[in-house]
């Protein structure tokens, strides 16, 4: 009997095809004998993808006259054959990396890799609005209102893409969200040159694709992401909004001071289609619909997310009648308010109160978003680490939110009694790193409370989210033009105080709607 007759001999089936990994923490060997044939046994731990595999080498020759050599997964299905192994163990056939590299992380990171492109289209209008409105002669007020049109967009799409993400699937709707709000950059400039009214329009329309786009991503994450893995893979994925404004803050200065501010829009909406071509090859809204999924990882999330069932209709009224959800509203809302502020006016304020140039409020207004894609992926291995050791997921939310909260209340109050440039900028960044713990508090929330219904409940809330981006983005241009940044300061501090009381009044990680 070859390598290839006994992979299939009950004999090996029951010594090494149990749905349990082998007692041992390195490779172990084993040899078994067949018709004076020697086969040498190795079995490989549980892979990341929760498989064990055996590598089987025989005595016998291929045609090429090399040892023949094979290797059989623990669900009792063949991965590979013909390997070819020398005399040591240790260069055993093994499974490429990227073929054993976890289905449900490159989900994670194709959506990561999408929030990074949707906060360079956003942040980029930041830093061109300074020449833009050399160039086109707009008061502070008009800068408000063309800022703040980009959130009339993308409040209309935010309880719609939740619907249709949970109804359709994620991967049509983000698909879509970043297609649109692509085509939306590429289109800004020659809107501006057409007149302030069509560049509303255009900039509305670019909201309706990024409206879409943290629905679908929480109604993706929801059936690919294990619940002990939850905090970690929201993080990551929040970050890539962080590193997404890094990136923009970072390029935008330089390719306006080479090519013109209409370049950072036709060089940034044109990666939405390398990023498109990636997601329609790679992804699937579920693990059901994902053919090449190894059954190991298949029966890890089946076993761990909470959210399996298609929605077929949305419980309204049992939705809004529950206090957490009014709580995780009402909170986004606070949380947005500061949030959305610092991400349109930082630059401005950078040039208007500190006095630096186009290229050093660029640069500088990196760091805050820098210390946030930081500190959002520390805080969700320390949330995670919390939960995994006994804390109880609501206890674990409350104290992450409650730090997203008053870390950036406390610096933005510094701010006012701070004369140096490098003191406000640390105070910035301070301040924005410790709001990214939020990632692990109110926004991990909703998967918490009602799995199956996360991409609407998102919807539900960042609705209050956008609002607070629409009226604080809006508000701050008319407190600049009678008033002074202490006042758009004070008010984003009274905002984070009242969040921080309703949250911990209200809130609950424990699921309330199935």
């Amino acid at each position: 009997m070859n390598a290839r007759a006994l992979l299939y001999s009950p004999n090996l089936h029951s010594l090494y095809t149990s749905n349990r990994p082998p007692e041992t923490t390195s490779r172990s060997r084993r040899t078994l004998k067949s018709d004076h044939k020697s086969l040498r046994v190795w079995i490989n731990p549980r892979n990341r993808s929760g498989v064990f595999r055996v590598l089987v080498r025989s005595s016998d020759k291929t045609e090429s006259g090399n040892p023949y050599a094979e290797v059989y997964d623990g669900d009792q299905k063949k991965a590979n054959i013909n390997g070819v192994v020398s005399d040591s163990p240790s260069s055993a056939p093994v499974v490429p990396w990227w073929e054993e590299f976890p289905k449900r992380w490159v989900i994670v990171l194709l959506c990561f890799s999408a929030f990074l492109l949707c906060n360079m289209d956003r942040v980029n209008m930041s830093i061109a609005i300074l020449p833009m409105s050399a160039e086109y002669g707009w008061n502070p007020a008009t800068v408000g209102l063309i800022q703040s049109s980009f959130f009339w967009g993308y409040l209309l799409t935010q309880i719609a893409g939740g619907i249709w993400a949970d109804t359709v699937g994620g991967k049509m709707v983000l698909g879509f969200g970043v297609a649109w709000w692509s085509v939306a950059t590429v289109l800004t400039p020659i809107a501006a040159k057409l007149g302030l009214p069509y560049l509303l329009v255009v900039r509305a329309f670019m909201g309706v694709g990024e409206g879409v786009a943290m629905p679908a991503m929480n109604n993706i994450l929801s059936k690919w992401v294990p619940v002990q893995e939850r905090s970690r893979s929201l993080a990551l994925v929040y970050s890539g909004m962080y590193l997404g404004s890094v990136t923009g803050l970072a390029f935008s200065p330089f390719l306006i001071h080479q090519f013109g501010w209409p370049s950072v829009f036709f060089s940034f909406g044109s990666l939405g289609t390398v990023w498109l071509t990636l997601w329609l090859t790679k992804a699937e809204s579920s693990p059901l619909e994902d053919k090449t999924l190894l059954p190991g990882e298949r029966k890890l999330i089946a076993d761990n997310c909470a959210s399996k069932e298609p929605v077929k209709s949305i419980p309204w009224r049992l939705i809004l009648s529950k206090p957490p959800v009014w709580a995780l509203i009402g909170c986004h809302f606070c949380h947005n308010w500061g949030t959305f502020i610092l991400l349109t006016w930082m630059p401005t304020y950078y040039h208007q109160v500190l006095k630096f140039n186009l290229m050093e409020s660029g640069l500088l207004s990196v760091f805050p978003w820098l210390t946030m894609a930081i500190s959002a992926n520390a805080g969700g291995w320390i949330a995670d680490t919390l939960v995994s050791r006994g804390f109880s997921v609501t206890n674990v939310r409350k104290i992450m939110q409650t730090i997203g909260f008053l870390g950036p209340a406390f610096f933005l109050t510094q701010l006012k009694h701070i004369d140096s440039p490098a003191m406000a900028v640390l105070c910035m960044a301070c301040s924005q790193g410790l709001d990214a713990f939020s990632q692990s508090g109110l926004y991990s929330n909703h998967q918490d409370i009602a799995p199956r219904y996360s991409g609407v409940l998102l919807g539900l809330s960042n609705t209050a989210g956008v609002l607070a981006g629409v009226l604080g983005t809006a508000a701050t241009g008319h407190i600049l033009q009678h008033g002074s940044w202490d006042d758009v300061f004070t008010i984003s501090v009274g905002l984070y105080l009242v969040g921080t009381v309703v949250w911990n009044l209200f809130s609950t990680g424990e699921k309330i709607i199935d």
